[in-house]
Order: C-alpha cells, then structure tokens, then sequence
C-alpha cells in the first residue's frame, strides 16, 4: 500500500478532534431562569442547606436578573435556623440541557463566601458515577486556592506528569477510593477562590471536554493573559490558542467516551455537609458548622454567585 493511501484511510478511520468549537447556547441574565431547572431535592453531601424550588427562590429573591450583566444565585441570609428543622434555603440548579464534547465558559463576577459554605460549578450526568463527574469551581469554608477534580467508577486515572499549571493530588478518579476524594488539581492561585477571587472583580473559568481528555482554565478579571473571544464572548473558541491550562485530564488511561456520559451543568450552593462539615474545625472559624449556620444568617450576607454570562460550544 502506498504511503499517501495509507494516510488517507488514516484520515478516515481514526477521527480528528479539532480544538475549534462553534457557540452553540449564550445564557445571559436575562435567560438564566429558562435554561435551568431547580431541584429541590434532598441534598446528596449530607449538608445543613435545604434547596427549594424555583417559585421559592425567585419570591425570596434567591435568584434574580441583578442588572444586564448580572444574575445572581444565593442562599437565605435572614433567617435563624431551628436545629431540629429544615436546613438554610439555597438553591441547586441543573442545566435542561446535556452536552458532550464542547467547551462551557462560565464569567463569573462573584462566588459564594463564608464559613461554613460549599459552593460548586459542576456537571454530571447518567446513574453517578457511572456518568462521571467534572468539578470546575469546588471548595469549603473559604480555603483556597480552587481546585477541578474528576469523579468517576472504578478505571479511570490519571498520569502523575502532564501539562497544567496546576498541582496534581490523587491521581485516581474512582469514586469509592478514599471516602470519593477523586483526581483533583489545585489551582496556583489564591484568587481562584472564595474571598480573593471576589476582591480581584472574580474572572473567568472554562471546561473543554472532548475524547482526548478534559482540561480547565482559569482567568483572573485582572488576567493580562484573558484570550479575546472569552472576554469578549466570541462566535467561536479555538482552545489551542489559551495556553497551557490550569488542570489537565488526558485520556490516555481514562477512556472519556466510556466513563462520562452526556452531561449537565449543575450550580449549587451548600453547607457545612460531607466535606466542609468534615474540616470545618481546621478552617479558623468559630463554633460549630452546623450552630453557626443556624444561628449566623448575616454571616451569608456574600453567600452568592453572580454570573455575568456562560457560553457553550459544541
């Protein structure tokens, strides 16, 4: 067989994934209500949060379109807690649609803070964690820096060398290794999270999944580095032109096409719970997680996100 042959069939039996994605869905405060769904469902980290649905949030102004460039997503700060009943009401939103190879960028003004809170950008899809799950914005009782994680069953890892500039922890994704740590990557900068990344104006994450792996990025409003068609909300996105990313997922020991299934975007605000309960006592805060949640609604005054935009592409 002639060589030019042989890399013509090449071509055509073993796909190409290019690094160009096309917009295909731009969520603006204004259509933030309609491309998501509330689940008030009981919450699966064990928190002390209670998630209401959407005619709740919206008459108690949970959620609501701040401005043109701002939505924002929060928990109750008014109200005191009785122990025995439900926990503060927060809000878990799941987007109605599924996505699979694309790349999300979330503009993000503000991000929930304070002892006590667990706020997530995340998605998920399938029977969990069959369908795996990708961490993009992930922490507890405002420890910074950020970190992106993979969740996944039994299979998948991650090589101990890879190209991010973030720092590598458990490299494997099994969900039931090590009370469902996953493959995690800490960010290298404070301001990637809680309290900095608020006093820095926040910035801007991105996800890119494709099947040669998952990678995260991350921008500081103060970035010089931003490319263009993310701040700007371009028509398209070509991901080989931002450089290195914060975490990096390959697929060369994690066949993404078996362990992610078709997933949802998921923004949820908890507290205290399974992780930021767990390490509530060596964050510097006071009392108890679950007395001070109770007793404290002021304290959540900056639980909130505000989200100026998120665009996928596909």
């Amino acid at each position: 067989m002639k060589p030019t042959l042989a890399l013509f069939l090449s071509a055509i039996l073993v796909p190409a994934y290019a690094a160009t994605y096309t917009l295909s869905e731009t969520v603006l405060p204004s259509s933030f209500l309609n491309f998501f769904d509330f689940e008030d469902i009981a919450d699966p980290t064990h928190g002390r949060v209670n998630y209401v649905d959407k005619s709740t949030a919206v008459s108690q102004g949970l959620v609501k379109q701040a401005s043109r460039t701002s939505f924002v997503v929060r928990a109750d700060d008014k109200k005191v807690l009785n122990p025995g009943g439900p926990g503060r009401n927060s809000v878990r939103i799941r987007s109605k649609q599924s996505f699979k190879t694309h790349v999300a960028v979330f503009d993000v003004h503000h991000m929930p803070q304070g002892c006590g809170t667990w706020p997530a950008i995340w998605e998920t899809g399938g029977q969990w964690p069959g369908g795996g799950e990708i961490d993009i914005v992930e922490g507890v009782n405002d420890q910074t820096p950020n970190a992106a994680t993979l969740h996944t069953s039994s299979g998948c890892t991650m090589p101990s060398s890879r190209d991010q500039t973030g720092t590598s922890t458990q490299l494997n994704c099994d969900a039931s290794v090590n009370g469902n740590t996953g493959c995690g990557v800490r960010f290298p900068s404070p301001n990637s999270y809680g309290p900095s990344f608020n006093r820095n104006g926040g910035g801007w994450y991105a996800v890119e999944r494709s099947p040669a792996g998952i990678k995260v990025f991350f921008w500081s409003r103060q970035s010089s580095s931003v490319p263009s068609e993310v701040k700007n909300g371009g028509d398209s996105v070509n991901t080989a032109d931002w450089g290195t990313p914060t975490a990096d997922f390959p697929s060369t020991s994690c066949n993404i096409g078996r362990f992610f299934a078709a997933h949802n975007i998921i923004i949820n605000l908890t507290f205290c719970g399974d992780w930021a309960g767990s390490v509530y006592g060596q964050s510097g805060c006071p009392s108890t997680c679950e007395d001070y949640v109770n007793n404290n609604p002021g304290a959540f005054n900056n639980a909130y996100f505000d989200f100026a935009s998120i665009r996928i592409y596909e």
